[in-house]
This record gives C-alpha cells, structure tokens and sequence, in this order.
C-alpha cells in the first residue's frame, strides 16, 4: 500500500534523492562500518521533513510509541529486527519485559503496547508488561479495539532484579522516555539488561546534544557522497536560563534567535530560496510544559514573554491540546526556568489526499522497518503536525515490490523517495548512537 502522495516532484530535492541513489553501495558500506564501530539504539524513531530544497530529521525519539500503526506487512521486518537485536545482546534471552509510560487509559498508547508484545513473542521471547505506576497495585486487564486485551503488572523488585509475579526477565525494554527523571526501582539492576539506557531518557538526555552530533553525522555522509551537508541538517544553537516572566530572561534568547535567522537566510540567499526563513524552539530536555514555538522575526519573542505554551503532548501520540497562541496560560511569578534548542525551521512539501504530511521513519537496531506519514490537514506547512486533527497513514518501507528502483527518474518512485527517508532515519539514528557514547555515565571519555 502506497499512500497517494501530492508532492512537488521537481526542484533541487530530485538532485539529492539522485545523488543517494547514485551512491547506494557508497552509503550502505558507509553503514555498515559505522556500526562495527557505534552501537545502535535499541529502537528508534524520526520525524523528517521535505521542504523541497532539503530533507532533514526534525526529532530523533528512542522510545518510540506509535508501533501499532505499522501494518501488518511491516512486521515480518520488524521480527527479524528484533531478533537480530536480542541476539546481540542476550542470545540466551527467554523472558522480557516492557515497561511502558503511565499513559493507563490512552488505548492507542496500549495498542502500541499490544503491537510490541506481538512483535517480540514473534521473535522467540515470553513477554509480560510490567507497570511502575504508582496506581497499578495489582494486575489489570483492558480490552482494546479489534478484539485484543493487554494485561499491566506490577513491577516487584528483589535481590537487584525486577519483574513481575513469577516472571524473572534477562531483558527489560523501556518504553517510558523517563520525562520525570529516574526511578529507583529501575537504578543498579543486577545482570539484567535494560534497554535504552536509563540516561537515554530526557532526565538526562538533551535535544542540542543530538544535534550537535547529527551535525558531525552530516558532515561526514555530504563528504561522502559530494553534497553540503545543509541538506540534510538543521541548523541549530541552545539557549539555558530562559525565564519567559521577565524581558532579561529572554534577551538572550532573542539575540541567539536573530543570529540563528541571518545564518539560515544567508544560506537561502546562497541556494536562491525565496521562503522566509523561520527557527523552531524547543525545550532542550523534552519538557511538556512549553510546547514548541515557531519565530519568523526574533522581535515576536518579545510579544510572547508574557505566555507559557503547554501541549503535553508525546512524539507519536495525537496531541491532547492546542497550541494555539490564544490558549495559553499566562507566566505568573515563580514561572519555571526553560534550556531552549533553537532549531532551523523545516518546512514539509508533502502531501496526502492534499493534507500536510511529514514521513515517520521506525528502525530497530540497526534497520528501517517501516513508518508512516503524519498527516494534518488542519496545518501549515510550518508548523509542528503533532497536534488535535493528525492521523496517521502507512509507509510501504516494508513491502518487497516497493525496494529502490535504480534508473528511475527521480521524484517519479515512492521507493525511491522512502529509500531517502530512510537514509536520513539512518543518519539521525547514527547521531543518536554518537549522542548515548558521549552521555554514558559509566563511559570513559578522553580528550
């Protein structure tokens, strides 16, 4: 199944779709070596965005939730993933267990759940879902659409280990990004193997630590196939200390955004681009109380002081909330203090049934195994699509008759194009790996 894409197919995009694919075996060797050096993560999703002129990632999720839109095709690929990950690890493995988000009665955040188990009992493992919510004191059972139920556990901790009533895992696999910091119960396990790492969850990790690193990734893969690498890479810079309650606690901001505009326009001025350009902020460490901003003119920063955006929204999920400037809450005293990614904006030229869309790109270990388009008819083309009004509809990554088309021309194959959007996935995956290195805290790092 290949979603009916309205897509501009002309322009500078078709240049560098044909140069990937021109460099195919270049860049699958090129793969191949970084990862008998670095260590992929566990699982991996990003959200990428065509804006015609460049492919970038725009958010790189290591506990990504969305597998239960991945189709049925996409599973084998997914299977066959997750075994070859396991072996890696533990080939001995025979019990696992996930450890999801507390996100109880969201049923597609269960389904999710539900699509994991599935996908891992495939691979030859007993699965059990373990709960370390405060309010699952005792086993609970939930029906979910389409006739499947999923049982939460709760977690029990003894001699260093945990797991669930008579069910002692060699592997755990977090599905919990970990936003509120760490659990003890999860801290110095004894000879079980936790995956993604406790630091790889936004306790620890930071938004402008994987862009400087997707940065050093995409220098090397333009080197590699004679590209800038800007095609494929945000610009970016981070801001710390941002107190939007006062106009001090945003001065710096507000300088750092001017200069992150006058570097995107000069690039624009250099490939001829008419579109304004534009920077997106973020919190740097994933917090849901400010939601993301977009900024054409730094002087809007001024004007926006006074406001504190919250979506609580999470990577895959429809969002829950607006962020419509008009639903904001205002700053009171005592308002909290923001580290902030400043992002190049990426627009999305694509399309589905001509409602803005942005591809998805799943991977697990080292491989693609699917994705799907995020589609939004209720936004710009500039703006974030995770929000009231997305849905979601399937990449073909999986399929057999859908492998990269070579002499075909570019912009005229979905393979093709979901060929590049997986490199990119790749890519982001790769910084991500580079990212964890430089943030393990039991890593030795040398000058």
């Amino acid at each position: 199944m290949v979603p009916h894409l309205v897509t501009a197919l002309t322009g500078p995009i078709n240049e560098l779709e044909q140069r990937i694919l021109d460099s195919m075996p270049a860049i699958e060797r090129w793969f191949r070596l970084e990862w008998m050096e670095h260590t992929p993560p566990f699982y991996t999703s990003v959200d990428v965005r065509n804006a015609g002129f460049k492919l970038a990632p725009v958010d790189t999720n290591l506990f990504p939730n969305g597998w239960n839109i991945l189709t049925q095709p996409m599973l084998p690929l997914a299977v066959q993933a997750a075994q070859a990950a396991i072996e890696k690890i533990c080939p001995e493995a025979r019990n696992l267990l996930i450890v999801p988000d507390n996100h109880l009665h969201n049923t597609f955040y269960l389904s999710n759940l539900a699509q994991l188990r599935r996908v891992f009992q495939m691979a030859g493992l007993n699965v059990r879902i373990g709960s370390i919510s405060p309010d699952v004191k005792k086993s609970v059972t939930m029906d979910l659409p389409h006739g499947e139920s999923i049982t939460l556990e709760p977690v029990v901790r003894t001699k260093g280990r945990i797991g669930v009533k008579d069910f002692d895992p060699c592997t755990i696999l977090l599905n919990n990004d970990l936003r509120a910091g760490v659990p003890g119960i999860l801290e110095d396990l004894n000879e079980q193997y936790l995956l993604p790492p406790l630091h790889a969850g936004w306790g620890s990790r930071r938004k402008s630590a994987h862009a400087k690193a997707f940065e050093e990734v995409s220098k090397r893969f333009g080197k590699l196939i004679g590209v800038d690498h800007w095609l494929v890479n945000p610009m970016f810079d981070k801001c710390p200390d941002v107190d939007f309650s006062s106009e001090e606690g945003v001065q710096g901001l507000i300088t750092k955004t001017e200069a992150l505009l006058a570097r995107i326009r000069k690039k624009h001025k250099e490939y001829g681009i008419k579109e304004k350009p534009f920077v997106v902020l973020k919190p740097d460490n994933g917090d849901p109380r400010m939601a993301i901003l977009t900024v054409r003119d730094a002087k809007e920063l001024e004007t926006l002081r006074t406001q504190v955006l919250c979506t609580g929204t999470g990577a895959d999920k429809p969002a829950n909330k607006s962020p419509n400037k008009s639903e904001n809450k205002s700053v009171k005293a005592g308002a909290p203090v923001f580290e902030v990614l400043l992002q190049e904006g990426v627009l999305t030229c694509e399309r589905v049934n001509d409602a803005v869309a942005e591809p998805v790109v799943y991977m697990m270990d080292r491989y693609v195994v699917g994705g799907f388009y995020r589609v939004n008819p209720q936004r710009k083309v500039d703006e974030s699509l995770n929000a009231p009004g997305s849905s979601f509809v399937p990449l073909a990554f999986a399929e057999s008759t859908h492998l990269p088309q070579p002499g075909v021309k570019p912009g005229a194959s979905a393979p093709n194009r979901f060929y590049m959007y997986g490199v990119i996935g790749r890519l982001a995956m790769l910084a991500a790996s580079y990212e964890m290195e430089a943030t393990d805290p039991h890593a030795e790092h040398y000058d």
